[in-house]
């Protein structure tokens, strides 16, 4: 279904009965919503699980920048239309960062955060200057190339490169994910909630005070260095490391996530 807020129509889709506390799962960059239909299809036993095309992706349209705070606006406004007062917050990648900035800015809304390969942004301005530029250039070529050749050059990322032991069939459903993707969308997407557009919350992680779990893929060097500097800064976080995946665990991965993501939920329930 389509819900509007701000002059935006996000496509949202709900799954189970309206049972325990609801859980919302945000996608990363290129991808949509129907990346958790497997790990939902858990989830969804237990909690009424939730998950919507961020802006710019999948049926979610955008051909003007959005920031990620008027995102996380929206998001509020989107809870608030399906009566939801707190919810579990599940992010990858892009959806890591826009579950960890909706924390950060609407904290009374959120019951617990775990985050999958995701970073709090960049810390200094030159970091985020030299990132923005790097986004401009790619969302430049993207609206000039096509989605097809930004395709052929985004799944040869270093990033991606555990995704290519995937089985054949799962490989393909990304790829077409990707492929289903608008120029326009995708290049306002990285112009406004690119990593270095958004805020950076390096000096903010001490202040949460919810529930947090860490997971990132043994493989992806970068994301663990990440994660455990944001450890550092959060003390009472989980982080989970695990073997034989990349960037994208809930994929490479499922099973192992779904069981860490649940054994997590379950225990901060049970604590409460």
């Amino acid at each position: 279904m389509y819900l509007t807020t701000n002059d935006c129509n996000y496509w949202v889709e709900t799954f189970g009965e309206r049972k325990g506390i609801p859980m919302i799962f945000l996608h990363g960059f290129t991808s949509t919503n129907n990346t958790w239909d497997q790990t939902i299809s858990i989830f969804s036993k237990s909690h009424w699980c939730i998950s919507l095309d961020l802006p710019g992706h999948g049926k979610t349209e955008m051909d003007k920048p959005m920031r990620m705070e008027a995102f996380c606006d929206d998001l509020v406004n989107i809870l608030d239309q399906l009566q939801i007062e707190q919810a579990h917050l599940i992010g990858y990648s892009m959806g890591g960062r826009a579950a960890l900035s909706f924390t950060m800015l609407h904290p009374s809304r959120v019951y617990s955060l775990s985050l999958e390969s995701a970073s709090p942004g960049l810390d200094t301005i030159d970091e985020q200057l030299a990132r923005q530029a790097k986004d401009d250039a790619l969302a430049d070529r993207i609206e000039t190339e096509g989605i097809p050749v930004f395709v052929a050059y985004w799944e040869k990322l270093p990033l991606f490169s555990s995704q290519k032991h995937l089985p054949d069939l799962v490989r393909h459903r990304i790829k077409e994910e990707r492929l289903s993707q608008s120029p326009s969308g995708l290049a306002a997407s990285l112009r406004g909630m690119g990593t270095g557009v958004q805020p950076s919350w390096w000096d903010k992680l001490a202040t949460i005070n919810k529930p947090l779990l860490f997971i990132v893929g043994a493989l992806d060097e970068k994301f663990v260095k990440i994660a455990e500097e944001m450890k550092q800064q959060y003390e009472n976080a989980e982080l989970v490391v695990v073997s034989d995946a990349g960037h994208a665990i809930h994929v490479e991965q499922r099973e192992k996530f779904d069981t860490i993501v649940k054994d997590f939920i379950l225990r901060m329930e049970e604590q409460a």
